[in-house]
């Protein structure tokens, strides 16, 4: 009795979440994997990188946050861009290998591709930014995650990941690290 009880009461919440699209905020929207994910409710701002009023935003931009800087972030500044979205953590080796090419590979596409960094799994927001100076990725906006919120509505379980994201709203994942000539494929396939 117990199990069945359990069943119904998932199938109610899921129901309710599908009815709902999760969260008022947005942020814990299920990621789209095409464009068809898109929706239409949310609106870009403007500004540099921005989609333009009006158009449709993936689910997956429509989050907040904010920089190591102190400054607010909303995600929906990225829409109609391609991103990469950088997943580390201060004390991950794999991570501090890779930020010089991940840096690298941020000046390369420069004004063609965003490269938002997203730290998280630790307490000390001195420890994200020494992390930010020693690994070179000073270049990059970089988000501060210390309460998980982004991991959570990235659907990320582990550091080092990417999620790359084309102008439409489709992703792909990698787990790092990535070394210069990884970066340059995935950023390849997102510029077609």
């Amino acid at each position: 009795m117990k199990k069945a009880l359990a069943i119904v009461v998932l199938i109610g919440a899921m129901s309710f979440m599908a009815g709902c699209g999760g969260g008022g905020d947005g942020t814990t929207a299920v990621e789209p994997t095409d464009a068809a994910s898109r929706t239409p409710a949310a609106k870009s701002p403007g500004g540099a990188g921005s989609g333009g009023a009006g158009q449709d935003t993936p689910r997956t931009l429509r989050f907040t946050g904010e920089t190591l800087d102190g400054e607010a972030f909303d995600g929906t500044s990225l829409a109609g861009k391609p991103v990469v979205f950088w997943f580390w953590a201060p004390w991950c080796p794999k991570c501090q290998a890779e930020g010089p090419d991940v840096a690298k590979a941020a000046e390369k596409f420069k004004g063609r591709v965003s490269f938002v960094g997203i730290g998280g799994l630790e307490k000390s927001k001195d420890r994200l930014n020494e992390f930010v100076s020693r690994t070179g990725t000073e270049g990059l906006t970089h988000l501060d995650d210390r309460t998980g919120k982004l991991y959570a509505h990235f659907k990320v379980t582990s550091q080092s990941s990417f999620v790359f994201m084309a102008p439409d709203g489709t992703t792909s994942r990698d787990s790092g690290p990535l070394g210069e000539s990884e970066l340059n494929r995935h950023v390849g396939k997102l510029l077609g």
